[in-house]
């Protein structure tokens, strides 16, 4: 038995840089509490990084976006796109991490801090809540969730508005702490930074599925790179349902075994399963895309689930997103207690 502990934590240290963790716990810190102070920059909860990358080459993607084009064609300048974007994230990483050896571990920390993401989200979801609760909801009140979701949020209802901030709260888990902090472990800013470049274009220009062959050689890799990320965003969610009023944990172990009404990566991944599984209720669906795209969404959850969500909902959301946080710091805890460092 010592033997086969011996030999999983030589391959826990040879598959990660323990020495990371440290790095990650304080980024995480610093995040949730300046984004629950100053809120989502210019409206978008997911991390600079992702912001720095749109405004570099959303517009380029855009104009490539040509409906008249061949999938074909559309494919290859997706390619292109793709290219550009993992060199500048591996120049940018290398830069980085030059940085980062040069100075101490609190600029780590900071330069890390704009890779992920963790107190916006709860700041949007709290003024949607709060606005919501005292019969005030006006446009500004989901702006955030609109330009972060790339949805057109003015064209449904009440229920359409708070179904897209619970699939926020677990995409940004997701894509925004988990799969970075994850890449950050194993190959350092570089790692981080070339999945983020690649969630960037996927966000901007797939859809959720929905959008044109542009997108998909970079959704390809991005679903390729967060294969375990996703799952592990998946598992803490499900065992965030345990300390959730009104979730449910088997519920939750339900979204994993349940081949119907679950959600696509593109769409959520497991991570919006086991929400929705979780607090029995019927998420995604349709929508339109700030270009006015529609956007074929499926419904996720269990049969016969109600998709009439209320924000007493989205505050359960908030709790399942908060105690998934804490559960990812405690597993980063207990891998560096482990490792002996």
């Amino acid at each position: 038995m010592d033997n086969i502990f011996d030999t999983l934590k030589h391959w826990h240290n040879a598959l990660i840089d323990t020495d990371r963790i440290p790095v990650i716990l304080g980024a995480i810190l610093l995040t949730a509490i300046l984004g629950m102070i100053r809120g989502p920059f210019l409206g978008n909860i997911y991390p600079f990084i992702w912001q720095a990358f749109e405004k570099l080459l959303g517009r380029i993607g855009d104009k490539m976006d040509n409906p008249k084009r061949s999938p074909s064609a559309l494919m290859f300048r997706g390619l292109l796109i793709t290219i550009i974007a993992l060199g500048l994230a591996f120049v940018i990483g290398q830069g980085v991490s030059l940085t980062a050896l040069t100075t101490n571990i609190f600029v780590e920390i900071v330069l890390l801090s704009l890779l992920i993401t963790s107190g916006t989200v709860w700041f949007a979801l709290l003024r949607l809540y709060f606005a919501m609760d005292k019969k005030q909801l006006t446009p500004g009140a989901f702006y955030d969730i609109a330009r972060s979701t790339r949805t057109d949020l003015n064209a449904g209802d009440d229920h359409g508005i708070v179904r897209r901030a619970m699939s926020l709260s677990v995409k940004s888990f997701d894509k925004g702490l988990i799969a970075p902090a994850l890449w950050y472990l194993i190959g350092g800013f570089p790692a981080a930074i070339i999945y983020s470049a690649l969630a960037v274009i996927s966000w901007r220009h797939g859809r959720e599925g929905s959008g044109s062959s542009l997108s998909a050689i970079p959704m390809a890799l991005e679903k390729l790179m967060a294969f375990v990320p996703s799952l592990y965003a998946a598992a803490l969610i499900t065992l965030a349902a345990t300390f959730t009023p009104t979730a449910k944990l088997h519920k939750g172990l339900a979204s994993w075994i349940n081949g119907k009404n679950r959600a696509s990566y593109e769409q959520g991944g497991p991570a919006l399963s086991a929400l929705a599984w979780a607090l029995n209720l019927s998420l995604g669906g349709p929508g339109v895309d700030l270009s006015g795209t529609p956007i074929k969404g499926a419904w996720v959850g269990p049969e016969g689930a109600s998709a009439k969500v209320s924000h007493k909902d989205l505050r359960y959301t908030i709790y399942i997103s908060v105690i998934s946080h804490l559960l990812f710091i405690a597993s980063l805890i207990g891998a560096y207690i482990w490792s002996g460092s």
